[in-house]
């Protein structure tokens, strides 16, 4: 097995020399430069809470749309504040700014000034994104960036710091109101007094369920999670140290504050917080204390992915590298090919017991996809900045980590070298990830359906219909539709994650394939009407699906409006009306008041 220090090792580039600063210089600037760093960090971690601190006013005034445009710009702040700081670290060092002693002392001065904060992790991953945007380096050197060892944990007893709780032996009405009450939105609680006594029945018999017994406590997080059109309340039930979800789905609707979904299973919950889902807004004052408490709820949850949940995807890539790294270091696993059929755009392999996949473009691609490298960049960063509406994976992009060449084997080292060396180079006894990026595995739909029988495959099959449409209603199109493209998740959900062909469904023609004005062309095993780029034949994907027999009829009885052009279109005209589609993450049948 690989130790530690041998993958440090391993992980640390050589830098070339730097223009040199004097020690009486270098002492002199570091703390300067390291409150520079951190006044940039407050200036861009404040806009970015603002526009979090927005989400509860406009879910007061029913304003999605302004929501959405809130999410989207949130994803701006990070790279702005970096952009300002590498500008007045460049005119404080000059050309010694890429000296990396600069960066050793750096470090330190910066470590001091952010001790005691609330923020912490985040203020450290900050300073990591601007040293790799100031000089480049491959991997982690914990001398000038902050490593797994300084990162604090997340863990048991810091949680309660960030919610309320509500002692009592059995939820009551008198409980609920409470928590109602405690909500700071300026929404009344429509038809309160039937609502918490529905409300305190569906949690006390999930309560009973569960521990079947008294409890000691309802603990609610402070801050509300608002998303879209939707805002939860996230808890739990205690007794002693065992824990169940509580969380309430709440709306908006006509007459005030309603409960839609109240969800007491770890799977529930689970999907709430899904990687095909966009990031919540939550405004918190301690980050780890909240993540403390989610992961005591959703133990199969990585800590990266609930610090991604929150938007903090930044810090979030931090925990899932380390994460990696540590992992390649504690067992003696080989990356291998990712089950399913091989891609023509992407390599994608995966570690057995690590649940991620690793996906880098390749060199060229085959004719058929006229799509470039910068184009696929730009798939990404698309489903990045759109709704994923629980049907697209989030992949994080990711550069210049190095990992033990031995842990490759050799058929993946030769894919890796012929196909994707402009993503690739492997050098000696490492394999130098240049550029890649990391989602959650999930089993290939075609690989799904074929392990299976039709009938245990039968929810599959009419789930990957809802998904075509779900992204349609998105203003989405995933172009390439076949089964191999899409994935089924441990909750039996049918996601999509082969972006090189999406694009926005507004930007399609969708069209009827002509008549043929005489035998010759209805004969013709060619095309007899002009097609363009963006032409989108719907009556095609009967054969393009590939699929046969009762599989077939599956999916043609639920969803033979797909073969349509009138689906398509309709789809469109909602999206040009600026029609907002609700998407919840839930079974809408646990509504409490129905």
């Amino acid at each position: 097995m690989l130790g530690p220090a041998l993958l440090h090792h391993l992980l640390v580039t050589e830098r070339p020399d730097q223009p040199a600063l004097d020690d009486a210089s270098l002492e002199r600037l570091a703390p300067e430069a390291a409150a520079v760093v951190v006044d940039v960090f407050e200036e861009y971690h404040e806009r970015f809470r603002s526009l979090t601190r927005k989400a509860g006013r406009r879910f007061a005034r029913r304003d999605w749309i302004g929501l959405r445009r809130d999410t989207r710009e949130r994803f701006r702040c990070q790279p702005l504040g970096l952009d300002r700081a590498v500008a007045e670290l460049q005119a404080l060092f000059g050309d010694a700014v890429g000296q990396p002693t600069v960066w050793r002392r750096l470090k330190v001065a910066y470590a001091e000034a952010i001790l005691g904060r609330d923020d912490f992790e985040l203020a450290q991953t900050f300073f990591n994104s601007l040293t790799r945007r100031i000089f480049s380096q491959v991997g982690l050197d914990p001398e000038t960036l902050f490593v797994s060892a300084d990162f604090p944990l997340p863990y048991g007893g810091w949680e309660m710091t960030a919610a309320r709780a509500y002692s009592t032996r059995t939820v009551t009405p008198a409980v609920v109101r409470r928590i109602f009450r405690d909500i700071e939105l300026p929404i009344r609680l429509a038809d309160e007094s039937q609502t918490v006594e529905r409300v305190a029945e569906a949690l006390q018999t999930g309560v009973d369920a569960h521990f079947a017994g008294p409890i000691d406590a309802v603990d609610i997080l402070r801050p509300l999670f608002l998303r879209n059109k939707a805002a939860y309340l996230v808890g739990r039930a205690r007794r002693g140290k065992h824990v169940q979800p509580l969380t309430l789905a709440l709306l908006h609707g006509d007459d005030g504050l309603e409960v839609d979904a109240v969800l007491q299973t770890e799977d529930a919950v689970s999907i709430v917080f899904s990687f095909a889902r966009w990031y919540f807004h939550v405004d918190v004052e301690t980050p780890r204390a909240v993540i403390g408490f989610l992961h005591s709820i959703l133990p199969r949850k990585r800590i990266s992915e609930l610090y991604i949940s929150l938007g903090y995807w930044k810090h979030g890539k931090t925990e899932l590298v380390n994460d990696l790294v540590q992992h390649v270091a504690r067992t003696s696993e080989r990356f291998h090919r990712a089950p399913g059929q091989v891609g023509m755009v992407m390599s994608v392999f995966t570690l057995p017991s690590f649940e991620f996949v690793f996906k880098v473009i390749k060199d060229d691609f085959p004719p058929a996809k006229a799509v470039t490298r910068a184009e696929v960049r730009d798939k990404y960063r698309l489903v990045l900045l759109h709704d994923r509406v629980g049907r697209l994976i989030d992949y994080q992009e990711l550069e210049d980590l190095a990992l033990p060449r031995e842990r490759f084997g050799e058929d993946m080292l030769e894919e890796l070298r012929t196909l994707a060396s402009r993503s690739v180079e492997i050098d000696g006894d490492r394999v130098l990830l240049k550029h890649f990026y990391v989602g959650r595995r999930v089993e290939p739909l075609d690989l799904h359906v074929h392990r299976r029988s039709v009938a245990e495959a039968r929810n599959a099959i009419i789930d990957w219909g809802w998904a075509i449409k779900d992204l349609a209603v998105a203003n989405l199109f995933a172009g390439d539709m076949l089964m191999k493209n899409f994935g089924v998740t441990r909750h039996g959900r049918v996601v999509f994650y082969d972006y090189d062909e999406l694009r926005p469904l507004t930007e399609c023609r969708f069209r009827r394939i002509p008549e043929p004005r005489d035998p010759y062309e209805a004969m013709s095993d060619q095309p007899w009407y002009s097609v363009e780029e963006r032409d989108v034949f719907p009556e095609e994907l009967h054969a393009f699906l590939g699929l046969r027999g009762e599989a077939r009829e599956i999916f043609t009885q639920h969803h033979a409006d797909l073969f349509e052009v009138d689906f398509w279109r309709d789809a469109q005209e909602h999206q040009r009306g600026g029609e907002l589609v609700d998407f919840f993450p839930y079974a809408r049948w646990t509504r409490p008041r129905d």
